[in-house]
């Protein structure tokens, strides 16, 4: 009773997910209150108070708010991520899969331009257009090309108001794509020659500036070129190192996202850990110094946030209110094996391992028998 008590007295979510700047409003707002630093021209919040945003903490001397943690590691990365915005240079963050490098991008985007949508999300299907601008056909036709005829694309608007254009997975389009970049990397101007009779040209005004993702798994669909390599500072994002520290950020995240929908399902620490050590053991091919065949896929922290999510789904609308580890086990499956039946062979020999090195605990073999039920 006391779960249900709980859970009704959570407000009814407003969206299934907020932006960064709406999620967090409350915290930029308190940070621009205060911000006292020096800041580039365009730029919402101080380098300094971008920072805070992102890593969290109070100021040195105790005053100003207190910010919550954003991104857990990388945090020089973040540093030098927040220079290279600075001096007007393009960023990339590059990595493996759930390393947060979009989480990253839009919370800098919150923080530097107070608005994290003005994205485009690399795929086969994007075209030139659907970045720069494109044209209202009716008034097209009746008055021909003229500004109140073109409706402005991402980048489009992102340079006329100075804000940041987020790029997720630039790999995944088109070298033609990729390569119209090149010029308003290098000289922030974007030409619009259909304008004949107007100014055919769009300079960026200050606080424009490209954050650009990649997947290290997706280099090889549409590598990029020498050119526009050398407009952007590269990054790589890191995966956590440490089980505790895993193990700490899936608790957080799922506790976040079980308060959201008001499900009151717990996860408790020590099941956590052994969620988390498993999906160490499953990358790095390594159950207490027994080889084990790594899974084909990409195990991330960020897939085993969504496997305790579902699994304290599962607990919470089928009548049990604290997940076990069976149920991660299970929830774990349709995580490891997806398109290759090869995985399914692989995760039953991960569990064999386990349950010969793990004899005598219960945990564990709880965990085994969750997942040899498919």
């Amino acid at each position: 009773m006391a779960t249900k008590r709980i859970a009704a007295a959570t407000p009814e979510p407003a969206a299934q997910r907020l932006p960064a700047e709406m999620a967090h409003a409350q915290e930029l707002a308190a940070l621009q209150a205060a911000d006292q630093g020096p800041r580039p021209d365009g730029w919402r919040l101080s380098p300094r108070s971008v920072r805070r945003f992102i890593l969290g903490g109070a100021e040195p001397d105790g005053g100003g708010p207190a910010i919550a943690r954003k991104i857990h590691g990388n945090d020089a990365l973040v540093e030098r991520a927040i220079v290279t915005l600075a001096g007007q240079r393009g960023l990339m963050l590059v990595g493996e899969p759930g390393t947060a490098k979009s989480l990253l991008s839009e919370l800098l985007a919150a923080a530097i331009s107070g608005d994290s949508k003005l994205t485009v999300q690399g795929g086969a299907g994007v075209v030139e257009e659907q970045i720069r601008y494109g044209w209202n056909y009716a008034l097209l036709l009746r008055d021909g090309p003229g500004p109140e005829a073109l409706v402005p694309g991402p980048l489009h608007r992102a340079m006329g108001e100075g804000r940041l254009l987020r790029i997720e997975e630039i790999t995944r389009c088109s070298t033609e794509v990729q390569d119209c970049m090149v010029p308003v990397l290098s000289e922030r101007l974007l030409q619009i020659p259909e304008l004949k009779h107007e100014q055919p040209w769009l300079l960026a005004r200050p606080g424009f500036n490209v954050i650009a993702t990649a997947n290290l798994r997706d280099r090889g669909v549409n590598e990029m070129s020498a050119a526009l390599k050398r407009r952007f500072n590269f990054e790589t994002m890191r995966p956590l190192e440490g089980v505790a520290a895993q193990a700490a950020l899936i608790g957080q995240e799922v506790g976040r996202a079980l308060a959201q929908q008001r499900i009151g399902t717990t996860v408790a620490p020590d099941v956590l850990a052994l969620l988390a050590t498993a999906f160490q053991e499953l990358r790095s091919g390594s159950v207490e110094g027994t080889a084990v065949e790594r899974p084909g896929t990409v195990l991330s922290t960020a897939e085993a946030i969504d496997v305790a999510f579902n699994a304290a789904c599962q607990c919470w609308y089928f009548g049990q209110e604290q997940v076990g580890p069976a149920h991660l086990a299970r929830h774990l499956l349709g995580t490891v094996i997806k398109d290759d039946d090869e995985d399914r062979r692989r995760f039953a020999e991960y569990l064999r391992v386990v349950a010969r090195q793990r004899a005598g605990q219960p945990q564990w073999q709880d965990f085994v028998a969750g997942g040899r039920e498919h």
